[in-house]
């Protein structure tokens, strides 16, 4: 195969016409010679930092839909199905990934469970991350979410990143807001990356003390304009990434979005690409081409160097996207699961009140952080209900691996004015979270999720829509063009019945995330991510 075009040299800086020369999935030569085709020929786009699971998509369908935008790779974190399945998830993505042309490269998840404070559906210890780093398929130590088992030293936590040292395979960090003399210790146990940050100035610190910083823009969290001008100084040690991707926006856009946005913000084109397409390579030690003789032929092919529109991609020499239409075929995939509690009823998510006053969690549309209020509890026959007047909903967990009692709380800045939100897609061990604005609602939908064995669902007095992810109660078993459609459809409806969040369902998901602080809510109560610690709903009078 030959192509000819405008050679986008990214190492070197510069633009030229050539050709370049493809055998047996590898570039032969790549040489300058005149050519009237004023396309433009540059390596692919990888994604630094993503889980898969969270576009709810299986990767070979996940595949299907990124080399649509140019995007040839990923550096790809398991944990969400490792949480479920454990060491047979991880294997389970690796296998499905490889039946595609296209490059997943997968971590080794470090927290399985992310804390000890929430029922998981699997562990995976040291001996585990050993087993798995030994596999030449798992490139890297995927997030130590576990910050302050680094800080304080823990001999288990220590272990896993010991083992990611032995196989001589890098540590990905995940510290929001770690600052200090505490970032300077985590940096030194040997964690080279930090996707969390959220301000330019904790992005500038980590950079400093010698950390590499990847611009997350996910459907939920949303750090572009904060970070991005750190980029003109500090691009050689920067990525792009995702971290999570709802199916519907991944249709529309992926990496190549945002190089065009840097573009807006008046940034060299060659130090965009040199985030987009060459730091992950070598940061990761990738397989991945980068347009040079000798490389797997991974590339894509763009009308012009603004618009950036993508015309060809191609994977070891295999054109697998074409004119916004993928050629990469469907496959078989079996549907593995753990899901196993008994439907609910409107009872089992009573809270009694106790005093006035409650601990409430207040969302932040396009972060993972939330802010700890406190809030005047509206009481009902003794029990504390959802204020629709001040937009303080009741929030619930219920554990998915077996029978216990819900977890209840409350959370500010849903907005629903009506009906339930629930999704099984719950950071990160995926148990049922659900808003609502009375105990039927909640209770409807959380039985929704359970009668699916996994989804997300809006439901109200009059109807209900579910998205049902039978894959590890996580992921579709559809393709990503119907997965994405019925995952809109479900967004719409939660946005008729009043929620006010760009993206709710993947802001919902987030807040069972104890990791990132202040306030999230497991199946085992409300706890305080900034101490580390349960705190009660109700506050003594």
């Amino acid at each position: 195969m030959i192509l000819k075009g405008n050679i986008v040299d990214i190492e070197n800086q510069r633009i030229y016409k050539g050709k370049v020369v493809v055998e047996n999935g590898r570039i032969q030569s790549i040489t300058e010679h005149g050519s009237d085709s004023e396309v433009y020929i540059l390596p692919g786009f990888i994604d630094a930092h993503i889980h898969i699971e969270s576009s709810m998509l299986v990767p070979s369908e996940f595949a299907r839909l990124a080399v649509i935008h140019g995007t040839v790779a990923t550096v790809s974190d398991p944990h969400e199905i490792a949480n479920v399945l454990g060491k047979d998830g991880v294997y389970y993505m690796i296998d499905n990934g490889k039946k595609v042309p296209f490059k997943f490269n997968f971590g080794a998840p470090s927290c399985v469970p992310a804390t000890s404070f929430e029922s998981a559906g699997a562990v995976i210890d040291a001996e585990g991350i050993k087993e798995l780093m030994a596999n030449d398929d798992i490139k890297y130590l995927a997030e130590m979410m576990n910050y302050p088992g680094v800080l304080f030293e823990d001999a288990e936590v220590m272990k896993k990143i010991e083992w990611a040292k032995h196989f001589n395979k890098p540590v990905d960090g995940h510290a929001p807001g770690l600052r200090g003399k505490d970032v300077k210790k985590y940096i030194a146990a040997g964690i080279s990356t930090d996707h969390e940050s959220f301000s330019y100035d904790e992005g500038l610190e980590k950079l400093q003390n010698g950390m590499k910083i990847l611009i997350r823009e996910g459907s939920a969290a949303k750090n572009f304009n904060a970070l991005i001008d750190l980029v003109p100084e500090h691009y050689e040690n920067m990525m792009f990434c995702s971290d999570d991707k709802h199916p519907d926006d991944l249709i529309l856009s992926h990496i190549n979005a945002l190089v065009k946005r840097g573009l807006t913000h008046g940034i060299d084109i060659f130090k965009l690409l040199k985030m987009a397409c060459i730091n992950p390579v070598n940061h990761y030690n990738l397989d991945v081409g980068l347009l040079k003789e000798g490389d797997p032929a991974d590339f894509i092919v763009v009308n012009n160097m603004t618009d950036l529109e993508v015309l060809k991609t191609f994977i070891n020499g295999e054109c697998v996207a074409e004119n916004g239409q993928s050629n990469i075929l469907p496959i078989p995939f079996d549907c593995p699961n753990n899901f196993n509690t008994d439907f609910k009823v409107a009872a089992d998510f009573k809270i009694a009140s106790t005093s006035k006053k409650i601990n409430v969690i207040e969302a932040l549309d396009g972060e993972l952080i939330t802010n700890p209020i406190i809030a005047t509890a509206k009481i009902e026959a003794g029990q504390i209900v959802s204020d629709l007047d001040n937009d303080i909903l009741k929030i619930v967990v219920v554990n998915r691996y077996s029978n216990t009692k819900p977890a209840i709380a409350f959370i500010k800045n849903v907005g629903l004015k009506e009906g339930a939100i629930a999704s099984s897609v719950a950071h990160d061990s995926h148990n049922i979270i659900c808003v609502g604005v009375n105990d039927a609602m909640i209770c409807k939908a959380v039985n929704a999720i359970i009668k699916e064995k996994g989804g997300v669902c809006a439901v109200s007095e009059k109807d209900e829509h579910v998205l049902g992810l039978p894959v590890a109660g996580i992921m579709s078993n559809n393709d990503g063009i119907t997965t994405g459609g019925l995952y809109q459809k479900i967004d719409l409806r939660a946005k008729e019945m009043g929620a006010t969040l760009h993206a709710p369902y993947m802001t919902l998901s987030f807040m069972a995330l104890l990791v990132i602080p202040a306030l999230k809510l497991s199946d085992f109560g409300l706890f305080d991510g900034s101490k580390f610690e349960f705190t009660p709903v109700n506050i003594p009078e």
